[in-house]
């Protein structure tokens, strides 16, 4: 999923609204499990509850402010690409497990793309979504380099010097963590049973790597692609929708590039790779 252009280069301070809001009001209908769509004047009430003003947004909810718009019509985008485009797209471990050996039996990868999880007894299997990743970028990114399991800290280099180190390891990086045209996280928690504080901090830990990306492209000029994917049906949609709110609202912001619900791995995977090796190849002439 690319952002939508209506809420792209936004101010931060339409941010804080949408956060302040959200926070206030709650990420889902109760009783219904829906994600929550507020109203004008429950936008109005959130901002008097947190002792915040909000004569700024309008008065009457039939002449809202222009902010009070863009407001409304954001939550109201968020929630239907979350209940129409996200949903669908997830799976459960069944789901992804055929997806996996479909995908094995076509491209026949090398042991070293398929990683196994963390699990124990019936659950230890192959890291189902890292796996169909690995195999589809390797499928598509023909003789170059890409390290699928890096295991050292993101480096971008002016004149062979470190110009900015990233401050954790990433899951993917093409074709390297040097001077990296894109890098990825993956986070798969099919067996996960709760939305835990480890699920939490993976969506934390997205958004440290795209500020310190955001910083590197605001002050040095140098673009790094940045992904992040994630999949299980339970974790993030029964379990964990204000979480899929808050990706929503990091992909606006600018903090990811694209974020890569589930299946839609197999659609995006080869198109990402595709223009990154365009990248690489026009960088690399002489």
């Amino acid at each position: 999923m690319i952002p939508d252009p209506r809420f792209v280069g936004k101010p931060k301070m339409f941010w804080a609204h949408v956060r302040s809001i959200s926070e206030q009001v709650g990420y889902t209908a109760r009783g219904t499990g829906t994600v929550k769509v507020p109203s004008f004047q429950e936008i109005l009430t959130a901002m008097e509850q947190v002792g915040l003003q909000g004569g700024h947004l309008g008065v009457a909810p039939d002449h809202p402010a222009p902010l009070a718009s863009l407001l409304l019509d954001y939550f109201a985008f968020r929630a239907a690409v979350l209940q129409r485009f996200v949903e669908p797209r997830l799976m459960e471990a069944a789901a992804a497990r055929a997806l996996f050996r479909q995908l094995a039996a076509e491209l026949k990868p090398r042991s070293e793309a398929i990683p196994w999880n963390k699990q124990k007894g019936s659950k230890r299997a192959p890291a189902y979504l890292t796996a169909i990743v690995n195999m589809l970028i390797r499928a598509n990114a023909g003789t170059l380099p890409c390290d699928l399991n890096p295991r050292a800290l993101t480096t971008i280099t002016a004149g062979g010097k470190p110009l900015r180190t990233l401050a954790r390891w990433v899951d993917g990086a093409f074709p390297g963590v040097v001077n990296p045209i894109a890098v990825w996280e993956i986070k798969e928690y099919y067996y996960t049973t709760t939305f835990g504080s480890r699920v939490a901090d993976g969506v934390y830990e997205s958004l440290l790597d795209g500020m310190e990306l955001e910083e590197l492209r605001e002050h040095e000029g140098i673009d790094v692609k940045h992904y992040l994917i994630i999949d299980a049906r339970y974790t993030w949609w029964e379990c964990g929708k204000s979480y899929l709110c808050r990706i929503i609202d990091m992909l606006h912001m600018g903090y990811v590039d694209e974020v890569l619900f589930g299946r839609e791995v197999v659609e995006r995977i080869p198109v990402l790779v595709s223009a990154w090796m365009s990248i690489h190849q026009a960088k690399s002439r002489p």
